[in-house]
C-alpha cells in the first residue's frame, strides 16, 4: 500500500509534464543529461490558453499563425552567459553576440524535428541575415562541432552560424525541456521569448515576429 501511494505522485508528475509539452508540436524530451537516445512526443493539441502572451508585441495574430507556440517573456529576461565552441574549438560566450538580434536554435543531429526545421532556419538567415539579425545554431550533440558541421553540409544548411556544446550542459543552463528549442534574443542579450518544438521559421509570421524584435 505504501509503495503504491509513493508511485501515484510520481505518475501524476509525468502526466503534468507530458500535458505541458502537448501544445508544442514535435519535440524530443530532455531528461537528466543529454544522450543520443530520446523519446519523441508529438501532438496537435492547441496551446494552453493560460500561457503567457504570444508574439514579441503580444499581437494576437501570432496565436493563429505559424508562431502559435512562441511564448513571450514580458518583460524580456536575462539569460545565463553560457559558453560554447566555434569551428576552431575556441570558447565563445553568449554575451559576445550582443549588438544584434539573435535567433538561437538548440538542436542535435539525432533529433528528427531538428532536421525537419533546419532548411527553414537556413532560408531565414539567407533572407534576413544582416548586421542587425543572425540565426545561430547551437548543437548539443556529443559528436561535437565536426559531426554537426557535416550534418548541416549534407542538408545544405550552410548559411546559419554554427556553434557546438558536446557536453550539453549549456542546454540545461537554459532550462530546455526538449529539442529543438529556439530562443529569440534582442540586441541587449535579453530573451524575448522561446518556442519549444519545430516551426516554419521562414514563414511570414516568423519574419514578422523577428522584425518586431529587431525594431
Amino acid at each position: 500500500m505504501a509503495a503504491n501511494s509513493k508511485a501515484r505522485p510520481q505518475k501524476a508528475l509525468w502526466i503534468v509534464a507530458l500535458s505541458a509539452l502537448a501544445g508544442f508540436g514535435a519535440v524530443y524530451v530532455i531528461g537528466g543529461w543529454f544522450d543520443n537516445k530520446a523519446t519523441e512526443i508529438s501532438s496537435a493539441a492547441a496551446q494552453d490558453s493560460s500561457a503567457p502572451a504570444v508574439g514579441a508585441s503580444g499581437n494576437s495574430s501570432f496565436k493563429l499563425g505559424e508562431m502559435a507556440a512562441f511564448v513571450t517573456k514580458k518583460p524580456p529576461e536575462a539569460l545565463p552567459d553560457i559558453t560554447f565552441e566555434d569551428a576552431a574549438g575556441k570558447e565563445v560566450h553568449l554575451s559576445s553576440l550582443k549588438g544584434k538580434t539573435i535567433l538561437l536554435n538548440l538542436w542535435a543531429t539525432w533529433c528528427g524535428p531538428c532536421r525537419e526545421e533546419m532548411p527553414a532556419l537556413n532560408k531565414l538567415q539567407k533572407e534576413m541575415g544582416s548586421d542587425k539579425f543572425e540565426v545561430v545554431t547551437l548543437s548539443l550533440d556529443r559528436g561535437g562541432y565536426e559531426a554537426s558541421r557535416k550534418f548541416l553540409d549534407e542538408l545544405k544548411a550552410t548559411d546559419v552560424h554554427l556553434y557546438a556544446d558536446p557536453t550539453a550542459k549549456q542546454g540545461m543552463a537554459l532550462k530546455l525541456i526538449g529539442m529543438p528549442t529556439t530562443i529569440l534574443i534582442n540586441k541587449d542579450g535579453l530573451e524575448v521569448g522561446r518556442l519549444a518544438g519545430s516551426a516554419k521559421w521562414d514563414s511570414a509570421d516568423a519574419k514578422k515576429l523577428i522584425e518586431t524584435a529587431i525594431n
